[in-house]
């Protein structure tokens, strides 16, 4: 290695040129590469005298310093200036046609449960996933201890105070937040997601998705309640949908009940669906409890007012006749792509 070597790589170093990106990198890796002329040159530089390292030390850092810099010169050119010949894209062939998705079918049947009611004046009231006791259950006369909370297995956020947090597992808090917020008289919807600590099945989930129901004036009545839930099984299953109640228990209405529809399929002449007794149960509901609206600070000697609550998947399977819960988890488009349009009530 001598220092005319050194010189006559410098000069063709200044003097290079490339078209390409490719060809920046083709010379990038012949001088700096493994095997490049520069690295060879760094190898022979350790075997030489000493007299010849003083010699010849400086300028073959400054070769290799001069190849960096070429190199990225060059390709900070070519980048900036863009390919030479154009795009290479060719715009006149056809674009890439997307399948576009579709609604999932609890989002159906969420928004014609809203939609309906809607219709009946109600307003849509929402709250918060995780929640204080207080709203879950003692505003909604849930007494600590109370046998009813073993009604719903909770996942607990955090535990060990007088006010724990919690997965809902019931939208029935966005009701008590609408009664110690809103003017009366109240009429709202809650639509939400819960989540209740139960073994996944065909029949339970332990996330799963509700629609509750609050109105709340002077002199409302059992009879309120029977014909809105009426009007509603009328405007979801048809017009010949009949509905009958059941006496049933819930700490937060008194009196209580379960509600079933006619069965949609057989129109109540009884099928496998509904088990041959020609109903289908799809809610519960009931006058609110006196406590639940002094909880709230209403006054239950003037005003008056119902509930009602229905988990949007039993809705959805009964309209629809799925006979599995987890499809609506799963997505499965295979499952999904049957409700590709069913966005009418």
């Amino acid at each position: 290695m001598t220092s005319e070597t050194i010189q006559k790589l410098l000069a063709d170093i200044n003097g290079l040129q490339c078209k390409s990106l490719k060809e920046v990198e083709d010379a990038r890796v012949r001088l700096l590469g493994k095997k490049g002329e520069i690295t060879a040159l760094f190898e022979e530089f350790r075997t030489v005298d000493k007299d010849v390292k003083r010699e010849l030390g400086r300028p073959l850092n400054e070769l290799k310093q001069a190849a960096i810099a070429k190199i990225e010169e060059l390709r900070s050119a070519l980048e900036a200036s863009g390919p030479a010949e154009g795009s290479s894209e060719d715009l006149s062939m056809p674009g890439v046609q997307y399948e576009l998705g579709s609604r999932h079918p609890v989002s159906i049947v969420r928004q014609q449960i809203v939609d309906i009611f809607r219709k009946f004046g109600y307003d849509v009231a929402e709250g918060p996933e995780i929640e204080d006791d207080y709203h879950v259950f003692e505003a909604l006369n849930f007494p600590p201890n109370h046998p009813a909370r073993d009604m719903q297995d909770t996942f607990f956020v955090s535990a060990g105070h007088l006010n724990p947090l919690l997965l809902r597992t019931h939208t029935s808090s966005v009701q008590v937040r609408a009664m110690e917020s809103m003017k009366l008289p109240i009429r709202v919807i809650c639509p939400g997601r819960v989540f209740r600590n139960e073994a996944i099945s065909a029949r339970a989930h332990c996330i799963f998705h509700q629609v509750e129901g609050l109105y709340i004036d002077e002199g409302v009545t059992f009879a309120d309640l029977k014909q809105a839930i009426l009007l509603f099984a009328r405007e979801m299953f048809g017009a010949d949908a009949q509905i009958r109640m059941r006496p049933s228990f819930f700490p937060f209405t008194e009196p209580s009940a379960e509600v079933d529809v006619s069965c949609n399929i057989c129109h109540g002449k009884g099928c496998n669906i509904c088990k041959g007794t020609g109903w289908l149960e799809i809610m519960g509901c009931g006058m609110v409890d006196p406590n639940v609206l002094e909880a709230s600070g209403i006054d239950s000697k003037r005003y008056s007012g119902f509930a009602f609550g229905m988990g949007i998947e039993r809705i959805a399977m009964l309209k629809w006749q799925v006979n599995d819960l987890r499809h609506y988890f799963e997505n499965d488009l295979r499952f999904l792509h049957e409700f590709e349009g069913a966005t009418e009530v």
